[in-house]
Formats: C-alpha cells, structure tokens, sequence
C-alpha cells in the first residue's frame, strides 16, 4: 500500500516537472497591405513596335512568417496591378493587367547593432508566377497577348531599426533579380488560334535565364509605428524584359506606394 502511494505520487511529481519545464514558442506574423500609383512604359512586339506610356495602379501584399528563435523566415507576396497606356501619337491604346504570386524563404546572415540602431542583412530565394494579358485597342487579327511565366529570383533585405524621438522607425530595402524559368510566348506572327485550335506548336514554352529575360524588382520602404499598426510608405520599380521567339517585350514601373504594416504574435507550447 506505501508502494503504490509512494509510486503515485513520484509519478505526480515527474508531470509537474514536465509541465513546469514547458516553453512557448513566438511566431510571429508581419503583414503589409499597400497601394501604389506611378509611371509605366509596355514594349510588345507582337503586338505593336510601338512603346506604350501611362500609368499603373498596383496593389501589394507582403507576409513574412516566423519565430523568434528561428534564424529563417518564409515570405509570400500577393500584387496586382492594372495599367492604362497610349503610344506618342495618342491614337492608339493599350490595356494591362496582371497577377503575380511570390513563395520564397529568407536566412539572417548579419544581425548587429549599428550607431543608433540594429541592422539586420538577409538573403534568400523566390519562385515568382505570373499571369496576365496586353490588351491593344488598334490591333487587329492579334489584339491581345496572353502572359504567363514561372521564375526562381534570388532575394536580398537590408533592414535597419532605430527610434526617432519615441518612435520607432524601420528603413527596409528588398530587391529580388529572375535568373532562371519557363514563361509562354507565341512565335513572331503566330496566332493564337494556330496554337490553340489547329494546335501547331512552335516552341511556345520558352526557358527563361539572365541572358533573354534580365529582369528586377526592388523595393525601399520605411514603416512609422502609430499605436498597434505602422504606416508604410516607399517606392518601387519594377523591371521585367524578355527577347523569345523572335519578339521583345519590356515592362517598366515606377510607384509610390503606401499602407499599413500589421505585426502578429502567437504563443505555442513546446515540450522539452
């Protein structure tokens, strides 16, 4: 009878310690919503040899997810964007649209304090997929072209955090540069109802690299914390050219961007 109350209550003991010797675990979720407004100029010469100027509407959603003990963060962008755009006689119009998502993972590699603030230096990669369209108002047996692509871009962030006055502030500077992929492109006077209906492939899946597809993307930004929330303002260009099957294509962007940047922290429990 002492035996099996001496044994309950050693047992007893050893789940107090166990309970007592969980830790938590902080993930933490930073999210930015943001819209932009700037110049942007279209080349498609399957459509046009015309360079199309006018202005970009953008919306952006930017995530990164990870956890306080955890040198390593993964990253998911949402941007949207429409453009409306006129050639330099004005008689003639173009109309662009497009989706693009981004799923990529980041590393810290530097984290140190700098004067009056801490800097931190992160380097990753990113797959890029991209669906959209070039809508010509003038074009006639090929008004629009389809856009459609899926690229590997490594990915740098510098972020420096410092407080001015009583308010924290937060300067970041993420650029990513597509060096290898596959996108769609008909070939240089092909239609689309040859490709899709009489089903004569022409090499319509290209492989992308550097040297047909220099493109960049780049983005500097500086978050103002007001209460629970910061404020996001910044700029950024966005740089995609391609040379496939005999037609070139560019589009350029330049905005400003602004929104609210949202910080999330959940607490999980971990058993040793």
């Amino acid at each position: 009878m002492k035996f099996n109350l001496l044994t309950t209550i050693l047992f007893l003991c050893g789940l107090t310690v166990g309970y007592g010797q969980e830790t938590t675990r902080d993930k933490v979720i930073t999210n930015a919503c943001m819209i932009g407004v700037g110049p942007c100029q279209s080349l498609d010469t399957y459509l046009s040899p015309e360079h199309y100027r006018g202005t970009a509407l953008r919306f952006l959603s930017h995530t990164q997810r990870g956890r306080d003990s955890v040198q390593s963060y993964r990253e998911i962008m949402h941007e949207g964007s429409i453009a409306t755009l006129d050639n330099r006689s004005g008689n003639g119009g173009e109309l662009a649209g497009y989706y693009r998502f981004q799923y990529g993972w980041q590393r810290h590699l530097l984290q140190r304090p700098l004067g009056n603030g801490f800097l931190t230096l992160n380097a990753g990669v990113h797959l890029d997929a991209h669906i959209g369209f070039l809508y010509n108002t003038r074009g006639s047996n090929n008004p629009a072209q389809a856009q459609l692509s899926l690229q590997a871009a490594p990915v740098g962030e510098a972020t420096y955090r410092l407080s001015l006055g009583n308010r924290p502030v937060l300067f970041r500077y993420e650029v990513g540069i597509p060096v290898v992929g596959v996108m769609f492109s008909p070939a240089f006077g092909q239609s689309y109802y040859e490709i899709f209906t009489q089903g004569n492939y022409d090499h319509n899946v290209a492989p992308t690299w550097v040297g047909n597809a220099p493109s960049l993307w780049h983005m500097a930004t500086v978050d103002l914390q007001l209460g629970k929330t910061s404020l996001r303002m910044g700029y950024w260009g966005d740089y995609r050219q391609s040379s496939v099957n005999q037609i070139k294509a560019h589009n350029y962007a330049h905005l400003f961007m602004v929104g609210i940047v949202r910080k999330f922290r959940i607490q999980t429990l971990r058993h040793p």
